[in-house]
């Protein structure tokens, strides 16, 4: 498995592990714990959480199969967001959707994570998504106070655009060690506006939500997916790729912004045909083919 370097002390696994939908898998413990041992044996050690994933239970599950065999836990990069707010039955005090940045809330929302992992620290805290409210003096705050107090070792950020990266970074001490996009063939929005620009010019290496696109490049009729679909299977049919997926994955892998993508699946076969294609290379031609026919024009 290819290594990506963050920090002189931090590298994640290429392909990233996430548990956005853990809570939907309806796995025991035991089987949570088996698919986290697979994982770590095909190479993947980085694993990707947010504290309200799965109404604020997915942390708990994952930690509960962890505590079946703790010392897994050397093993792995522990990536975790906080940030928003929503209602649910597990967070009685919340009363409504909303984003919170305070240094009160990060810190809390760190805390309860690290219990319901059941670990001592955490690798990676991302701020999940821009606040519109946010006070980076108490952010800046918090993120000192939770590395002082060893609770978490980096600090990153999630879906922001390059203004609010900088405006944040000009606050917080520690650098900023990554950003978690919206990246993929059907969505190019942070390809065009400049923020995995950003990413480069920074060196800072940035993960990749939904980069099979949520299925729609499989499923949906819309004239985009259709258009690409027929690319995609053209360029499989020429790199020898099993499936549409693997192309991909090696669309984002081929990137020289060292872009990882995150696997959201709880199925060792989806997950082992991402490891598969970090194998395929695209030429330069494949590589646009993909881009333009997404766009749905030539490039100028």
């Amino acid at each position: 498995m290819q290594r990506v370097h963050l920090t002189e002390d931090l590298s994640f696994s290429r392909i990233i592990h996430g548990l956005w939908r853990l809570a939907d898998w309806n796995q025991t413990s035991e089987e949570t714990l088996s698919l986290i041992e697979h994982n770590l044996n095909r190479g993947i050690t980085t694993f990707d959480h947010a504290d309200l994933y799965g109404s604020y239970e997915c942390e708990e599950l994952f930690g509960k199969a962890l505590a079946l065999k703790p010392s897994l836990r050397d093993q792995m990069e522990i990536v975790t967001k906080c940030g928003i707010v929503i209602e649910s039955p597990n967070r009685p005090a919340h009363q409504s959707h909303h984003y919170n940045t305070s240094k009160e809330h990060i810190i809390t929302s760190a805390e309860q994570s690290l219990i319901s992992l059941g670990i001592d620290h955490i690798d990676v805290l991302l701020i999940h998504r821009p606040d519109p409210f946010m006070d980076p003096e108490q952010v800046a705050e918090a993120f000192s106070t939770l590395k002082q107090e060893g609770k978490v070792r980096h600090f990153g950020v999630s879906n922001f655009k390059h203004h609010q990266f900088n405006m944040l970074q000009s606050y917080v001490e520690q650098p900023l060690i990554t950003n978690q996009l919206e990246l993929s063939a059907y969505n190019l929005e942070n390809f065009e506006d400049g923020t995995l620009n950003l990413c480069q010019e920074k060196r800072m290496k940035p993960m990749a939500w939904s980069p099979l696109a949520g299925g729609n490049v499989f499923t949906s009729n819309d004239e985009k997916a259709v258009r690409l679909r027929e690319t995609v299977k053209k360029v499989a049919s020429e790199i020898g790729a099993e499936g549409m997926d693997q192309v991909l994955y090696a669309w984002l892998l081929n990137h020289p912004a060292n872009i990882m993508p995150i696997v959201g699946s709880g199925k060792p076969e989806r997950i082992d045909s991402a490891v598969d294609a970090l194998s395929y290379s695209l030429t330069r031609d494949q590589w646009f083919e993909i881009l333009t026919s997404s766009m749905g024009y030539d490039i100028p």
